[in-house]
């Protein structure tokens, strides 16, 4: 019989806007992560020595996130150079991945105390970067390119096809973005999110304690103002059957931030004195057309409800990660899910999505909600790059 595995604990920066001049892009990202992996054992008493591993998420591994940023981040954060880290790539799903990995290396007994965590600086290692396509590399290579002769296209493009393929108009995304910037002020004015920020200094001695990306006094007119973001002669002509909703503003924004999860068996949390506050229950991960690259999450979800045994009635909250509105507007109509507990905090659009570090935050925000609202059961899912998704279902304790 497997290890119980349980999470004790998740903490993460505000999000900051993820350009220059941003709130926290004056932080080197392994500070960043740094700052939160300090805080979670030190306000959980946990000596560091005896984390057995570190599992990051990070999707642009190049420049200042390059060369296991986790490892650099612990480091700096003053753990033992005994505690290892590792950095992991699946896309906007790393860090949820890492998470997974160290649930279920907890539950095989490789693992008694590990910290899964994740990092993006988006204003200082720019989306993309990673990808060598400024040097003119190509990430994909022939042989992909031979399999996928139509060409493949970015996530904002597959957004667009799923909005076509769907027949969601744009009045319908703005309705859905205006929504999670209300419900994400709604709860910081509440102070919901009290429970998971940590306080970031920043140049200057300045203190950030505040999620930038949310923006209160977001309307359907102003949304309306805006242009479509990823319209181009060139896919205009390619994709004449699209009519271009996907904005800035329906869209999730560069984001800067981090997160951690400090996650244990029950029974070490137990010699610790340290209270679990949820347990991992189920996890799946799917494969989808790498075209329509953002759909993974019907497949996620699917696949994740039938391994665990439970309905989509059954749960009491449910993450679909905001990368843009499209992509939990088409879950809601495929999974016949009630929209009032999805992403009651507000999601991605308001809360930011700095993309190596939105898994474990996402995890905190269901975490804090199921425990405010006494619900019992969560689900986390998200859409990848290249067309994956992860799902997790979590069980307040």
């Amino acid at each position: 019989m497997s290890n119980e595995a349980v999470i004790v604990d998740v903490v993460r920066t505000a999000s900051g806007r993820g350009k220059p001049g941003g709130a926290l892009s004056g932080v080197h990202p392994a500070d960043l992560l740094a700052g939160v992996l300090g805080e979670l054992v030190t306000r959980n008493g946990l000596d560091p020595a005896l984390v057995d591993d570190v599992i990051g998420g990070c999707v642009s591994q190049v420049g200042e996130q390059g060369y296991n940023v986790t490892r650099t981040a612990l480091l700096s954060a003053g753990f033992p150079d005994s505690v290892p880290g590792a950095t992991i790539d699946r896309q906007c799903g790393s860090s949820q991945q890492a998470a997974t990995f160290a649930a279920q290396g907890v539950m095989a007994g490789t693992y008694d105390v590990v910290i899964a965590c994740g990092v993006e600086s988006m204003s200082r290692v720019p989306l993309g970067s990673s990808r060598g396509t400024a040097a003119g590399h190509d990430p994909h290579g022939p042989r992909m390119r031979d399999r996928y002769p139509a060409g493949l296209v970015n996530q904002g493009v597959a957004a667009e096809l799923m909005n076509q393929k769907w027949r969601l108009g744009r009045g319908e995304l703005d309705a859905f973005a205006a929504r999670s910037h209300r419900l994400a002020a709604a709860a910081a004015d509440r102070g919901d999110f009290d429970g998971e920020l940590r306080p970031t200094i920043v140049q200057g001695g300045r203190v950030v304690t505040e999620d930038e990306t949310i923006r209160p006094g977001t309307t359907l007119d102003s949304l309306a103002a805006l242009p479509p973001a990823f319209r181009t002669d060139a896919l205009a002509a390619r994709f004449p059957q699209l009519d271009w909703h996907v904005t800035a503003g329906n869209s999730s924004p560069l984001t800067d931030g981090a997160s951690a999860a400090l996650i244990m068996s029950a029974k070490r949390a137990a010699e610790l004195g340290l209270n679990p506050r949820a347990r991992f229950h189920s996890f799946a991960v799917s494969g989808s057309d790498p075209l329509l690259m953002l759909t993974g999450v019907i497949a996620a979800t699917r696949r994740i409800l039938e391994r665990s045994g439970l309905s989509i009635d059954d749960l009491d909250a449910y993450e679909v990660n905001e990368a843009f509105a499209t992509v939990p507007l088409v879950w809601l109509r495929e999974l016949g899910a009630d929209p009032a507990l999805l992403n009651p905090r507000g999601g991605a659009i308001s809360l930011g999505h700095a993309l190596g570090s939105s898994g474990t935050r996402l995890l905190g925000t269901l975490l804090n909600h199921l425990e405010l609202s006494g619900g019992r059961w969560g689900l986390q899912t998200m859409c990848e790059g290249g067309g994956m998704a992860n799902a997790t279902i979590i069980e307040r304790l």
